[in-house]
């Protein structure tokens, strides 16, 4: 899909700290100016994903279209960086539309604090036991103990991340499914997780919290010692992700099922 808006001439610039970002965000500056981001067509993001996580919450209330490029240490999310044409390049860009996680996290005071995720939400241990913990689908109980080192739930944008470490499973960019899988599952032995629809609420209760305290993260905000976390992917929100003609992301995430 092309962008709905061909032209990116207001260009607001991101970029991380380290040393080629802050040098790439000063050439293109200089060439392309840096608008603010209220202003601006388009928001480019000097970094890798690490940023290109932190700059998708940063605007994720804008619906203002991001596009990459990799100045940093992983690129996946990222375009090849090149100074050149850049308003020409974005207005050729395929755009890919995501969807985060929305965590509501409730800990062992009674609080109740809500995070999004454009990755995953995961829940570990936070001692040397592993973790006890029920999973709920739809309020219909599916595992009714789950002993390991924890759970994630990816997006398909999250699906080659720590989803893949855990031995999830890839999905394709566009398919309305969410990723359910353990970490260092114990017991059940065999369970590898499951494939869920997007429309899915996934509820996560913790068993004996206060002798197997389990911690919640989306992304990168931590709860510690939750006791129950209930899942969902929030279809309120909507983030387009501009990508270079032939390095779609979808493109490599079928890459990533043939190892290359």
């Amino acid at each position: 899909m092309s962008p709905a808006n061909a032209s990116f001439e207001r260009i607001a610039f991101v970029a991380s700290p380290i040393g080629e970002a802050h040098e790439a965000l000063q050439r293109l500056s200089a060439r392309y100016d840096n608008f603010s981001a209220e202003d601006a067509d388009v928001i480019v993001a000097l970094g890798g994903d690490g940023l290109m996580l932190q700059t998708l919450h940063r605007f994720m209330k804008t619906g203002k279209p991001i596009y990459g490029m990799h100045r940093g240490t992983v690129g996946f999310l990222m375009n090849e960086y090149s100074p050149d044409d850049l308003p020409k390049r974005l207005s050729k860009s395929h755009v890919t539309v995501i969807h985060p996680l929305l965590m509501c996290a409730h800990d062992e005071d009674g609080g109740r604090v809500e995070f999004h995720a454009f990755n995953e939400v995961s829940l570990f241990r936070q001692t040397y036991q592993a973790a006890r913990l029920r999973v709920l689908i739809d309020g219909e109980e599916r595992l009714p103990e789950l002993v390991a080192d924890g759970v994630l739930l990816a997006t398909p944008a999250g699906s080659t991340a720590y989803n893949l470490s855990a031995q999830g499973r890839i999905l394709p960019i566009n398919a309305p499914l969410m990723a359910l899988t353990p970490i260092s599952p114990f017991r059940p032995r065999r369970w590898r997780g499951a494939l869920l629809p997007d429309t899915a609420r996934v509820r996560v209760e913790v068993l004996e919290p206060e002798k197997r305290p389990v911690a919640a993260v989306a992304d990168h905000d931590e709860v510690r010692a939750v006791r129950t976390v209930d899942i969902q992917m929030d279809h309120s929100i909507s983030m387009q992700m501009l990508f270079d003609p032939g390095h779609s992301l979808d493109e490599r995430i079928l890459r990533e099922q043939f190892g290359y």
